[in-house]
């Protein structure tokens, strides 16, 4: 047997062992083995991305969905160095990947052969795990395949561990790639090397921590749980939402925590922020005297600017990957500790008879107060943001993918939040505006029965249209585009008073018709420039069997003015 096939079909099996079920598949030449084994295997999946960018985001998508490890598989050279930055977007969220790159024998590297670069640790401190897997040879002693099977265990649960991330494994192959007579024979390769690894085990309070919570909670009754983006999803939830009403305490939550969309209780939800809070504003109600955190940092820049003035006495972060998160280094106390567990745990000290101030129902006057005025000035608002308004308003139960830049910020000052069921992703790690369009692809793929929605401006568009050759393949992705033919986040910073420099290198025109590129990856296109009109549109594209792209044309300078005297009208109030 062909000693690369057989390296390959020992890792695969490894692999899907371990539970792999997709993988994302690059073309090239260097990678053939990995290719067809995987191509083979009758419990794995894959799907094929021309572009490794592209490629690398998609598989990204699939594990956000999923929240499992997906593979992605590219040849040598600087097909793996396209894969940055996706790797890099998972780091920063912990997203499980296994990326799996073919590279050349050891005396082609550093030799000028062609398509061969330094592949050996290529993505640094980016990935968890760094692995130059043995270079194939029917002469390899026993131990040389255990280790290869072991290793495919192992990375499998180092990307699935307490702290997700990608994990890197660089395959070098010498010709022949192509099998043998004898094809790809199965149960010749893998016989004798399993490995079952077990689940990571739950990081509980100790007992030195429950004394200090029940501390905590008899002697603070003004409390505030902030929940950033990629908060973790399932039971945590509902538990956290019992332990807010415990507490009495407030759930600030990021457009993007998992919270503010998808609650049995929104009005323990506080979502109003970004506007009741803008221009440093300060609230009527007193300072929290307790600040609990989950998640990442939040988006909202005005949240984030009154955490950093006010005093309370305890900033708790709970966090059981044990990442840091706190740019502010404010924190006081951080715990690595299950989320979930933490709050079944804090709701078991909360007695019934807990007596609450009246402080919780003052910020929920607040905040009531701010969407009832949003709420007036959005029924004749015509401006970007007023269209997030109406999606939040409209969307079913779906999953909701939404750009950086302006289309992030808009969610978080105007998404409103419900009990609805909008599970919301965003590539919030690194918060690049590139592979926006794959990483919906990829979440469109891994529930093709559930809509997925993605919302992206024109500039992020234009970084990743390689990604809608996947998105012709995906039925339920409706893609809404805001063209504003420039790059407006740059309107709300210094730089927008500076003129001609401001409008030549920020705003950066395109002039791009993409009704064009619509045609060319066989989308359904629909332009807007109003609302009524958009809502129908929306609709008709989620009730369809095709991808769509609903391109709403707005005028970026108009849309920030308009957003500015929303915002100073609902401040008057």
């Amino acid at each position: 047997m062909n000693p690369n096939i057989k390296l390959s079909q020992i890792f695969v099996q490894g692999l899907a062992d371990s539970g792999l079920t997709d993988v994302v598949i690059c073309p090239g030449s260097r990678s053939t083995p990995l290719t067809l084994v995987f191509d083979a295997h009758p419990d794995i999946q894959t799907h094929l991305c021309l572009d490794e960018r592209s490629g690398a985001f998609f598989a990204l998508g699939m594990a956000l969905a999923t929240t499992r490890p997906v593979a992605i598989v590219c040849t040598s050279g600087t097909a793996a160095a396209n894969f940055f930055p996706a790797i890099i977007e998972a780091n920063m969220s912990q997203v499980p990947l296994l990326v799996l790159t073919a590279d050349r024998p050891p005396e082609l590297r550093h030799s000028g052969a062609n398509q061969t670069i330094d592949q050996v640790k290529m993505f640094g401190d980016h990935v968890l795990w760094a692995v130059d897997m043995p270079l194939p040879d029917t002469a390899m002693p026993e131990v040389a395949w255990r280790n290869v099977a072991t290793t495919a265990g192992r990375a499998y649960a180092t990307a699935n561990g307490l702290r997700n991330g990608a994990v890197h494994c660089n395959f070098p192959f010498r010709k022949p790639l192509q099998p043998e007579a004898d094809g790809l024979n199965w149960q010749l390769a893998t016989d004798n090397f399993q490995l079952s690894i077990q689940a990571v085990p739950t990081c509980k309070l100790n007992p030195a921590q429950e004394d200090q919570l029940t501390h905590w909670f008899a002697k603070y009754d003004r409390g505030i749980i902030v929940c950033g983006p990629n908060c973790p999803q399932g039971e945590f939830v509902a538990q956290l939402e019992q332990f807010a009403c415990s507490a009495g305490y407030l759930i600030f939550a990021d457009p993007i925590s998992g919270v503010r969309f998808n609650s049995e209780n929104p009005n323990l939800v506080v979502g109003g922020y970004e506007t009741w809070l803008a221009g440093g504003r300060e609230p009527a109600f007193a300072e929290p005297e307790i600040v609990i955190r989950f998640g990442a940092v939040p988006t909202s820049k005005w949240l984030n600017d009154y955490l950093g003035k006010i005093e309370p006495e305890v900033r708790l972060h709970v966090r059981e990957s044990g990442v840091w998160a706190d740019d502010g280094h404010l924190t006081t106390d951080f715990w690595q500790v299950n989320e979930a567990v933490f709050c079944e745990s804090a709701v078991a000290m909360l007695t019934q008879s807990r007596k609450k101030s009246g402080w919780a129902k003052q910020v929920q006057e607040w905040e009531a107060a701010g969407w009832d005025a949003v709420e007036r000035e959005m029924e004749s608002a015509d401006f970007d943001a007023a269209y997030v308004w109406d999606m939040v308003n409209q969307l079913p139960e779906c999953n909701l993918m939404i750009g950086n830049s302006l289309p992030v910020r808009h969610l978080d000052a105007f998404g409103k939040p419900s009990s609805g069921a909008i599970r919301p992703f965003g590539n919030r790690g690194a918060s690049g505006i590139d592979g926006v369009v794959s990483t919906a692809c990829g979440i469109a793929a891994a529930e093709p029965d559930k809509p997925a929605v993605l919302v992206i401006g024109d500039v992020s568009f234009y970084h990743d249209m390689n990604g809608l050759l996947a998105a012709r393949e995906l039925p339920n992705l409706t893609i809404v585009l805001f063209n504003n033919n420039s790059g407006s986040i740059f309107r709300r910073l210094p730089i927008s008073k500076f003129g001609e420099p401001f409008e030549k290198h920020f705003l950066t025109a395109h002039d791009l018709d993409f009704s064009h590129t619509a045609q060319l990856y066989s989308l359904v296109h629909m332009r807007f420039s109003d609302r009524p009109a958009f809502g129908d549109g929306l609709a008709q594209a989620l009730e369809s069997k095709q991808p769509h792209l609903l391109e709403i044309m707005t005028d970026g300078a108009e849309d920030e003015l308009a957003r500015k005297q929303l915002i100073q009208r609902v401040l008057a109030l």
